[in-house]
């Protein structure tokens, strides 16, 4: 006997999908949010931020996680980064070198992070210690130094195993030197309390941990001490849940905002990039705080609300995408496998694919919802979706999802 999938008004109605979201002004930090008060009046706001559309800026995290914490009224305006599309011409007249992110403070125009957070301290005080803090400046340059030997052994193709291995050897040097400022204070954090130095090593930290898993089989996370600490303290803020990334998102993200990532291709190298494209997502190391209860619920709320983009993008028809979608839906809320129409494997993984932490939901929720379209697309065949693009990201046009 068929079973048909869940319609979208009866999966909607379902006792478990009840899921209220956060209030986008005053509640938990989240991607979609367009303003921020914490409580205070819209007369209060002296600050646009200027973000990127998908989260994926690390320089836009940066300033984002900076405002959470110091809880400074905000309105956000969010724009195309060049490698997912035109740059909005609105923005250009602002900021004629397009970058990201800028903040307009008081009428004032501000670029580049640094000086943005500089501008903003000025403004409202720093966050425990300041940018310029005597102990805050060697561990700005310390971030600086592990950014560059990340960037030689990721963004730079090896001619030889010794070549990679010297790569490696020079990150990993670095990495302790870290450590070793990690493990100068008694508590997780850079210094005494969560401050400025933290915030400045979040969003490329992030970035390393993910893309050297999956690129190059090391795990910054797992392998050292002090940074697995570091992050399990960045993960009980809620600030930086609200921002955080996860492995799939990022490691597809970053070749074209790095201009490339090169792979190892050694044996744990490529049983790690298997895990990150197909999974299992449970227990990899991009997230390891408790699972919240409404993981699932948050999915299926999210996907409801853009179903119809999600479902017009698809290369594939779009009924067959209606249809297997709502399969994989059902199968992540009632645990009842339905068997899809024949060519919904390549149409399920293609979402899949494109599940983006945090524009479109938490981590979790994307790990829920990325193994319901994945076990779906099994009971049909081992077809893929198009494939993810190496030097830009337009088939994540933020146009067809800007309305969050």
């Amino acid at each position: 006997m068929t079973i048909d999938p869940l319609s979208w008004q009866e999966l909607a109605d379902l006792p478990t999908a009840k899921f209220v979201p956060s209030d986008p002004i005053n509640g938990a930090t989240n991607a979609q949010s367009r303003l921020r008060l914490f409580g205070r009046a819209e007369t209060d706001v002296r600050v646009t931020l200027y973000r990127d559309n998908h989260a994926w800026c690390p320089y836009c995290q940066k300033i984002w996680l900076w405002l959470e914490e110091k809880q400074i009224p905000y309105r956000i305006e969010k724009v195309t980064m060049f490698c997912y599309g035109e740059k909005e011409s609105w923005y250009k007249r602002k900021v004629p070198s397009g970058m990201l992110p800028a903040v307009e403070l008081d009428g004032r125009m501000i670029t580049e992070s640094d000086d943005i957070l500089l501008a903003l301290e000025a403004a409202f005080g720093g966050l425990a210690y300041g940018m310029r803090d005597p102990q805050v400046v060697p561990l700005r340059q310390l971030e600086r130094l592990l950014f560059r030997a990340w960037c030689s052994w990721l963004c730079r193709p090896a001619n030889s195993v010794r070549e990679e291995q010297h790569n490696r050897s020079q990150f990993v040097s670095v990495v302790q030197m870290v450590e070793q400022a990690l493990s100068s204070t008694s508590g997780a954090y850079f210094l005494d309390v969560f401050s400025t130095a933290d915030v400045i090593f979040t969003p490329y930290v992030e970035r390393m941990n993910a893309s050297l898993y999956y690129y190059k089989g090391y795990s910054l996370r797992e392998d050292n001490p002090r940074f697995s600490a570091w992050f399990d303290a960045m993960e009980s803020r809620e600030t930086y849940r609200g921002t955080q990334s996860d492995f799939h998102t990022h490691v597809h993200d970053l070749p074209p905002q790095m201009g490339g990532c090169y792979e190892n291709g050694e044996p744990q190298m490529l049983k790690n990039k298997a895990r990150v494209d197909n999974g299992p997502w449970e227990g990899l190391p991009d997230a390891t705080f408790v699972e919240p209860e409404h993981d699932r619920a948050e999915a299926l709320y999210r996907t409801i609300k853009h179903h119809a983009n999600v479902i017009r993008v698809n290369p594939a028809d779009d009924k067959l995408v209606d249809v297997a979608l709502r399969c994989a839906l059902t199968n992540m809320m009632t645990g009842t496998d339905l068997v899809p129409p024949p060519g919904a494997d390549a149409a399920l993984r293609y979402i899949r694919d494109r599940i983006n932490v945090p524009r479109d939901m938490s981590i979790y929720a994307a790990k829920r919802l990325r193994a319901a379209l994945e076990a779906t697309a099994a009971l049909v065949g081992d077809a893929q979706g198009v494939p993810i693009p190496f030097n830009h990201r337009r088939d994540q046009n933020p146009v067809d999802f800007a309305k969050t």
